[in-house]
């Protein structure tokens, strides 16, 4: 969704996009209210919400100390512990799931992990990178391979999940501020899933003390060892919804993180 900047001093933020799908509002705005009740890393509060936009309080952004970035990595085992329903379950009253300007396909419910992140974030879009022209069929068959291990649930992928983590599903770092208070999550695509894709995502476009934040989360979580060698492949999702939404320069980046996969 997109942001009005708002004026110095201003105590508010006020995001807005005309013609937004007001299910995206009504997602986003669930999400906020799901992760603040993890009572883990700080939410951004929300103050007023309509069908085209969000209220929220403005927070005042800094780069952090290295101390507020290991708390963030603490904060987060917490708000990943409160969990969720189900893998790909979505917030109270969220409806239909988002990731960016992008709708998310629906869940069965019951299903694995491993199962859920093949036919719900790796395959729907790889064929629509396919349809797009994004990817060749060799491309595809790559990226399918990965799906089928995942399907079989080989142990060497799923490995970190016992239960769903309730996560903030698009955590890279333009979405952690530091304001006065440490750490606050802004912008989610809220669902349950596994703790390590979040992890990932904070990995891939880079953030402040990254080898602190997941020092201290791995030393709070007792995350079972591998998690490095694993984080190509829970970046495969977020890739993929780069690729869709900005085409081919993603696509190679999405090829090679599926045939990192290969090496688990």
């Amino acid at each position: 969704m997109g942001r009005t900047p708002a004026a110095p001093g201003d105590p508010v933020h006020r995001k807005q996009v005309p013609g937004a799908d007001p299910t995206s509002v009504t997602f986003e705005a669930a999400g906020l209210r799901w992760l603040a009740k993890a009572g883990g890393v700080r939410v951004v509060p929300l103050l007023d919400q309509g069908p085209d936009f969000l209220v929220l309080e403005r927070v005042e952004h800094r780069r952090p100390s290295p101390a507020e970035a290991e708390r963030f990595g603490r904060d987060l085992v917490r708000t990943h512990a409160a969990g969720a329903p189900a893998f790909g379950a979505l917030p109270p009253g969220a409806g239909t799931g988002w990731i960016a300007a992008l709708p998310l396909p629906p869940t069965p419910s019951g299903t694995s992990w491993g199962r859920f992140y093949a036919r719900c974030r790796i395959a729907p879009f790889v064929r629509a990178g396919r349809d797009a022209g994004a990817f060749t069929s060799a491309d595809v068959e790559v990226l399918d391979r990965v799906c089928a291990r995942l399907e079989d649930e080989e142990e060497a992928l799923v490995t970190g999940v016992d239960a769903p983590a309730r996560l903030h599903g698009d955590l890279w770092s333009g979405n952690v501020l530091f304001g006065p208070e440490g750490a606050v999550l802004i912008d989610p695509s809220a669902h349950g899933g596994h703790p390590e894709t979040d992890l990932a995502m904070l990995a891939l476009f880079g953030a402040p003390h990254l080898d602190r934040v997941l020092a201290a989360y791995e030393e709070a979580a007792g995350t079972p060892p591998g998690r490095a060698a694993r984080t190509p492949l829970h970046q495969l999702y977020p890739l993929l919804v780069h690729t869709v939404l900005f085409g081919g320069t993603y696509a190679a980046q999405t090829v090679r993180a599926a045939r990192d996969c290969g090496a688990l």
